[in-house]
């Protein structure tokens, strides 16, 4: 991965990580294999098919509903491919020898751009990998190995002149081709931002509360996609087009039996129902109003705030006026002001 390494201290140097400091602090176990582990010799790369069997764009036409990232309407991805990972691994293991490590997004390895070298796509304009075969749709995992193994060939870049990916981002989150600024795309700020989102972004997420597949969805290559055959990776019906009002009423207890297995229920209820606000707030239905009236006494500062940007986007001045009340937090006292 000759551009890795460099490409990663730019990004970094740049704060494009926004509140991600792990990145920072695994910034040199994640530049190159052997600096995660030094024994490695060989890296093998395989991939998972999520391909959706929906469009996942059509949701964004129903603003009252929520838009969810594909990848997180089924169950949790991480436990599964690890699994698949081990008894791959043992097979190796049992029929060529060697020690062997696995590893699953969570570890401090540049999956893409090893998923490249190995040829099993190209990076895209908007980072992610692509497959010629399961277009944007495939999730990836590692098997260090100290067995000598002979390199694929990487796959040649085939995104042209093509932008498409570039100019569907609602929030321009892309400064220049193959380079991503996470501090303005709305799966970091969905997922990884832990205080209130920027009010610049919020009208421009719509209904998106939980990741966004705009760039994915739009990349021409997807036309050869075959849907996923991975039947735990397919989307729950309850996750298809939830309606907001329903998410809005979680507590912590209902967020978690709803969210089980799922990679959703990592991000937490609180940051979760913020997000869920912040769609109330533009969907434009005023209906909606009462669900987040309710929440403005909700024990969560983030919570409460994203309450009263949605009530100040449904309702008119002098209703949203009288609902006003003090709060002990500095960031919903703003919102109010």
């Amino acid at each position: 991965m000759p551009e890795a390494k460099a490409r990663l201290e730019r990004f970094l140097a740049d704060g494009l990580h926004g509140d991600m400091v792990w990145m920072e602090t695994t910034a040199e176990r994640r530049g190159a294999p052997n600096a995660l582990w030094p024994d490695v010799r060989s890296v093998i790369m395989l991939g998972m098919n999520y391909g959706p069997d929906h469009n996942p764009l059509a949701i964004l036409d129903e603003p009252s509903k929520a838009g969810i990232s594909v990848y997180a309407k089924g169950d949790d991805y991480h436990e599964l491919i690890k699994a698949r990972l081990k008894d791959v691994a043992r097979w190796l293991v049992a029929n060529a020898g060697g020690e062997v490590k696995v590893f699953v997004d969570t570890a401090a390895v540049m999956e893409k751009p090893l998923a490249a070298s190995a040829g099993l796509g190209w990076q895209g304009k908007h980072t992610n990998l692509v497959s010629r075969d399961f277009g944007s749709w495939l999730f990836l995992g590692s098997i260090f190995t100290t067995l000598d193994l002979t390199a694929d060939a990487p796959v040649d870049d085939s995104c042209g002149s093509c932008r498409a990916c570039l100019d569907a981002c609602p929030t321009a989150a892309f400064p220049e081709p193959y380079r991503l600024d996470a501090r303005r795309c709305i799966s970091y700020l969905t997922i990884e931002h832990k205080g209130p989102i920027p009010q610049e972004f919020r009208p421009l997420m719509g209904n998106r509360i939980y990741g966004c597949d705009d760039c994915l969805s739009v990349c021409p290559w997807n036309k050869f996609a075959e849907q996923g055959r991975e039947s735990k990776l397919a989307a729950r019906e309850v996750l298809r087009a939830p309606k907001l009002a329903d998410l809005a009423r979680l507590d912590d207890a209902q967020f978690r039996a709803l969210f089980s297995k799922t990679s959703i229920k990592r991000t937490g209820r609180d940051r979760f129902v913020r997000n869920v606000l912040y769609a109330i707030g533009n969907s434009g239905d005023a209906a909606l109003s009462v669900e987040a009236e309710r929440l403005l006494d909700d024990a969560s500062p983030v919570v409460r705030g994203a309450a009263v940007w949605a009530l100040r986007r449904l309702l008119p001045a002098e209703k949203f006026s009288a609902l006003r009340r003090t709060d002990d937090d500095a960031s919903v006292m703003e919102e109010w002001t």
